[in-house]
Order: structure tokens, then C-alpha cells, then sequence
């Protein structure tokens, strides 16, 4: 029975030939040829089974056939005689000595790199195609080496790469120092060395670069719990001393006191909640108050602005702007009071008559007063309070109230002698 081929391995190799390959099969004993197309080679017998042989020269695809004294094979094996490669171009043409750095080879017959080699040191591979090769860069001594690739087909032409010593980043400031957990703010890292960043971390979370030049990067922070993180910044010198960044908590509102004041504003507010530490703003509705004073972490104090109606009171730190979800922090405006008439506005100078003050903006009375003497009252509505009459001597005083918003004008009113 003739000889049977059912492989060759390697199945590709150079024109030039000189290719080391095994031959698998059966009947191989005794065999007295071995060919790669039309053209015969040297070979060694193994065994029944297996051939070693070198390719003889030869160009595109040929079948490789074994002949022994019971005949040749007539199986459909084949050998491809594969062009050497050949480079044409780099990019980039120069990196850093630490290498790292992906660097685009540009040529014909790369398809099938076994390896890349920078000098004598071997870059990872990262795509490959016939035309084209992405390699990140091995590390390397400062000057000039080939980069040469090798296929079946043999080893390419070199091209010069250049290893440059960069120097590593250093930052010197971030602005601000600190934020939201949620991100989303920009941060400016200044310092040296930082063009060409490659990544800007805060801790182990990257953030997203929005300009980048020697002296100063952008970033947009990524998201971070509520700690201290160190950025740093990558570039192809190395990685960058750190510097702290702060993430914060929102702050949360749960009360004020007082919730009423006049709508001229210019009242004092105590603030309670948490996080309130590094408060830069506090608002009533859309209105600033000023005098802002940290008294705590959960206290503030400040004056109120003008303003009109119920307003939500938020503050704003690095950390966020509160929010109305949890908590009382609803604030009124009020109109001053205004009285307009005294029902009946006399009495006895022994006191007890039941006066009723009419007028406006009444709902929240806090006191009323007869010639600055305190009476017992009930506010009934917004237009109306009923007081009693303190004692006093007989005469003309004048009867005030007063809400949050303030006194009210004041009307006369006449005791009259027992």
C-alpha cells in the first residue's frame, strides 16, 4: 500500500525554503522521497508514522507527497510558501524607556507574527492583520534599536525605534480638594511633566480627562465613597506622587428654628442637620442668605433674606446641595402686622374687657401689648385677636402686636377712671 500523508507541520514557511517540518502519516517506511510540489528534499525517517524534513525553495502553495517502493501518496496535503515580511512604517517612531506605550507597525505579509522584536527584547502583540500590527512596547535603554517582526515566512526588514528617557509627572495642587460621592465635578490637577496622560485615578476609580497639557490637566471625578483618595497621573514617564482628594457626604437639613420671619428678611436662622461643616451657601428658595457661621457639623446660623411665601431652605457644600426629602426645612415669609381697628378702644382702667384687634397678616400673633403692658389674647384668624385688657391708668396707651414678622403699627386705646 502507498504511503498516506495526513499532515505537515509547520504548514508554512520561506520561499527561500529551509523550513524544519514533520510529516504524519503511515507507511512511511522504506520511503525514498519526499517532494514539496515538483521540488525533492532531504528528510529522515522516525518512524512508520512520522517523517522530519526541510523545505526545499518554492513559491505559493504546493501539496507535499511521501514515495516508497509500494508508490507515492496521493493525499491532499499542502504547503505554503509564505513572502517574507516586510515593514514600512512606525507609529509612533519613539517611547519612553519604561515602554508600555502601543506602537502601530504598518507593512505587508505580517499576518501570523510569532513575534515582534525591539531589539532583542519582545513586545506583546495586540492585533494583527496582513497590513498592520499594534504591539505594546517592551521596556528598553535610552537610544535606537530595529523593530523587526517574524512570520512563517521568515523575518522582516528593521526599522528604527527610539527609547527616550521622559520624565515621571508631578502634581502640585488639585482645585478644588474635595467633592460629591457622586462625581461629576471637575477637578484641575496642576504640576510637571503631564502631557500625554494615559489615566488620572482617584483611588482606584479613573477619571475622565477633558484637557491635558504640560502644566495642567481636567478631569471630570469619578464617583467615591464618602473618604480620602490619592490621585494620580499616568503618563509614559511613570506615575505621579499623590495628593489627597476628599470625598464628602451631601448635607441634610432636619430643622429650623425659627420657620416664620418677616418678608424684608434680615432675621437670624439656625440651621440644624449633618455635613454642614464646609458650607459655602445657604438659600431660602432661590434667595442667598448671608452671615453664614459654622457652629457645628450640625449647626448654622444665618441671616435670612427677603423673600415671600414658603420657601425650602438648602445648603450647598463640596459635598452637594441638600434636598427637601428627609426633615423641616420650610421656611415662611410674613407680612408685618397691621392693625386697623380696637373693638371697643376703651375700657376700664381695672382691666378684663374683652377687646377685639382687627386688621391683617394676625394668624401668627405671638403678643399683644397695652401701653407696652403683655395681655392674654387669642388669635382667631388672619384678620382678627381677641385680648383682654390688662389694668392701667387712666388715659391713652397704645396696643400693639407682634408676630415673627415683627410689631404691628399701634392704635390707641383709653382707660377710662373706675
Amino acid at each position: 500500500m502507498a504511503p498516506v500523508v495526513t499532515s505537515v507541520s509547520p504548514a508554512q514557511g520561506a520561499p527561500a525554503g529551509g523550513t524544519n517540518v514533520t510529516l504524519t502519516g503511515s507507511g512511511f517506511t522504506g520511503a525514498t522521497m519526499v517532494r514539496f510540489g515538483p521540488n525533492g528534499t532531504t528528510f529522515v525517517i522516525v518512524s512508520d508514522t512520522q517523517i522530519t524534513a526541510k523545505t526545499p525553495a518554492g513559491t505559493g502553495t504546493v501539496q507535499v507527497t511521501v514515495t516508497a517502493p509500494t508508490g507515492t501518496s496521493t493525499q491532499n496535503v499542502f504547503f505554503t510558501y509564505a513572502p517574507a515580511p516586510v515593514l514600512t512604517t512606525l507609529t509612533p517612531t519613539s517611547g519612553p524607556t519604561a515602554g508600555g506605550n502601543v506602537v502601530t507597525i504598518n507593512g505587508t505579509g505580517l499576518s501570523g507574527a510569532s513575534s515582534v522584536k525591539f531589539g532583542g527584547s519582545s513586545g506583546v502583540i495586540v492585533t494583527n492583520t496582513a497590513t498592520q500590527i499594534t504591539v505594546i512596547a517592551p521596556a528598553g535603554g535610552v537610544g535606537s534599536v530595529n523593530v523587526t517582526v517574524t512570520t512563517a515566512g521568515g523575518t522582516s526588514n528593521g526599522l528604527a525605534y527610539t527609547y527616550v528617557a521622559v520624565p515621571a509627572p508631578v502634581l502640585s495642587s488639585l482645585s478644588p480638594t474635595s467633592g460629591p460621592t457622586a462625581g461629576g465635578n471637575v477637578v484641575t490637577i496642576n504640576g510637571t511633566n503631564l502631557s500625554g496622560a494615559s489615566s488620572v485615578k482617584f483611588g482606584s476609580n479613573a477619571a475622565t480627562v477633558l484637557t491635558n497639557t504640560a502644566g495642567q490637566i481636567t478631569v471630570i471625578a469619578p464617583a467615591g465613597p464618602p473618604s480620602s483618595v490619592n490621585v494620580t497621573v499616568t503618563t509614559a514617564g511613570g506615575t505621579s506622587n499623590p495628593l489627597p482628594y476628599f470625598y464628602l457626604a451631601a448635607p441634610t437639613l432636619s430643622d429650623l428654628s425659627p420657620h416664620l420671619g418677616p418678608a424684608t428678611g434680615g432675621n437670624a436662622v439656625t440651621v440644624f442637620g449633618t455635613n454642614l461643616t464646609l458650607t459655602n451657601a445657604v438659600n431660602f428658595g432661590g434667595n442667598p442668605a448671608t452671615a453664614i457661621t459654622v457652629v457645628s457639623d450640625n449647626q448654622l446660623t444665618v441671616t435670612a433674606p427677603a423673600g415671600s411665601g414658603t420657601v425650602v431652605v438648602t445648603v450647598t457644600t463640596p459635598g452637594g446641595t441638600s434636598t427637601a426629602a428627609t426633615g423641616n426645612p420650610y421656611y415662611t415669609y410674613l407680612g408685618a402686622p397691621v392693625l386697623t381697628s380696637l373693638i371697643p378702644s376703651h375700657g376700664a382702667d381695672l382691666g378684663g374687657d374683652a377687646i377685639v384687634l382687627g386688621g391683617s397678616n394676625l394668624t401668627y400673633t405671638d403678643a399683644v401689648t397695652f401701653g407696652g403692658v403683655p395681655a392674654s389674647f387669642s388669635a382667631i384668624s388672619d384678620t382678627q385677636v381677641v385680648a383682654t385688657s390688662p389694668g392701667g391708668a387712666p388715659g391713652t396707651v397704645n396696643v400693639m402686636a407682634h408676630t415673627p414678622a415683627g410689631n404691628s403699627n399701634a392704635l390707641p386705646y383709653v382707660y377710662d377712671p373706675s
